[in-house]
């Protein structure tokens, strides 16, 4: 699937804060979702945005609220988790097909 692109977002690391802490994220994740942002230097693409919130153990359902609050429809929501999801499949699959099986 070609990649889309879908706009651009921005939003001020306080305002993140609070948005992230409505939803309950607490601060250990919060913390750490900032400080793989900075290694990013502040610009991700929603792809790997998502993929760190699902390493928050952030649910789906939030996840999608946060990127509403963002300013993102319901249709480009619904195509970056796929995106996400796919992403994280071809990656699973890859770490299998990369398997060695020795013979003695």
């Amino acid at each position: 699937m070609a990649a889309k692109n879908i706009g651009s977002y921005s939003i001020t690391r306080p305002e993140l804060r609070r948005i992230l802490i409505a939803y309950k994220v607490d601060e250990k994740n919060v913390e750490r979702l900032f400080s793989d942002m900075e290694k990013a230097h502040r610009h991700i693409n929603i792809v790997t945005f998502i993929s760190l919130l699902e390493k928050s153990d952030i649910q789906k359902s939030t996840i999608s609220n946060i990127l509403r609050r963002l300013g993102m429809d319901d249709v480009s929501i619904n195509n970056s988790l796929n995106m996400a999801d796919e992403q994280k499949l071809a990656s699973e699959s890859g770490r299998i097909y990369e398997a060695i099986i020795d013979f003695d």
